[in-house]
Parts: structure tokens; C-alpha cells; sequence
């Protein structure tokens, strides 16, 4: 199936960051349409920018279920656990998320930031340093990240060792 020209210019609209507008053109895609994975991951993306988690929490639990191995539903979902306060529930999401995961350098940066909120400064360094090897611009990313800042020190003599 075809993206309508609805679904189309609700994505540009999110990219404009006109999130009222997007949400109105994402309103008006067909029932068929409005369950696809593609409009989830859009309906996913508009909570997160909107930062209404919780919604965006529900969507990624129905994508996860209509969609089992797409990799988004966990990413974003686990993300939305960890901005609600769940940061061990996120990392468990992960964890038992499917195969498909392993495939993106978000997934193990994103292990290794919840590792570091919780204390786990080795495995955070770890799946870091994964992530870091898969794409190198997490590398830079990461020195920015408030999550990571009480592990930086850690993270930089790990990755000059």
C-alpha cells in the first residue's frame, strides 16, 4: 500500500515541526491506512515531539504486536519508558525485543545509556563502545548526552584503552 498524500503531508508537517497540523492530516488517512506500521511509527513520532509518552508508549505496544520484528516499536517504546521514570522496564524491553534489534547502532546506545542510569558503568561502557563501532557519530553524540554524563570519564578511558 501506497503512503495517502494525508499520511505524506503529515510527515511533512512533523518535519516542520507543525505538530497541531500533522496531527490533523494524520486524522484523515483511510482505516486501512491508520493501522499500518508506517502511520504507527508517524503516530509514535508526533507523541514523542509532543512529549506525550504515554501515548507514544501505547502506539509502540500496538506496533509490537502488529509488527513483532520491526525494530521501532521496541526503540521508541523503551525510550519512552526510560522519559516516564521506567528506565529498568526500558532496558527489559530491549532486552527481549526481537533479533532485529541488533541490527541498529541505536539499540546498543541506547542499552548503554539506561546501563549508566542505573548504575551498570561497565555494561554501559560496553554496549557503548558496540554502537560507537557500528556508526561513529553516536561517539560524538554521546559526549553530549546527559544521560551519560556521570559515566564520561569512564566511557573516555575505556574508549583510549
Amino acid at each position: 500500500m501506497e503512503p495517502s498524500h494525508h499520511f505524506v503531508a503529515a510527515q511533512g508537517y512533523l518535519e516542520l515541526g507543525m505538530l497541531a497540523d500533522a496531527h490533523e492530516r494524520l486524522g484523515l488517512v483511510s482505516e486501512e491506512e491508520r493501522i499500518h506500521p508506517r502511520t504507527l511509527r508517524l503516530r509514535v513520532q508526533l507523541s514523542i515531539a509532543g512529549g506525550d509518552h504515554r501515548s507514544a508508549l501505547a502506539v509502540c505496544r500496538q506496533l509490537n504486536d502488529l509488527a513483532p520484528d520491526d525494530p521501532a516499536g521496541y526503540i521508541h517504546g523503551a525510550y519512552c519508558l526510560h522519559e516516564l521514570g521506567q528506565t529498568e522496564e526500558a532496558r527489559e524491553m530491549l532486552l527481549n525485543g526481537p533479533e532485529t534489534l541488533r541490527d541498529e547502532s541505536i539499540f546498543f546506545y541506547n542499552l548503554g545509556c539506561y546501563e549508566a542510569r542505573l548504575g551498570e558503568v561497565d555494561s554501559a561502557c560496553a554496549w557503548l563502545l558496540r554502537s560507537f563501532q557500528m556508526n561513529e557519530e553516536l561517539r560524538r553524540f554521546a559526549s553530549r548526552d546527559p544521560d551519560l554524563e556521570d559515566i564520561w570519564e569512564d566511557l573516555r578511558e575505556t574508549i583510549d584503552d
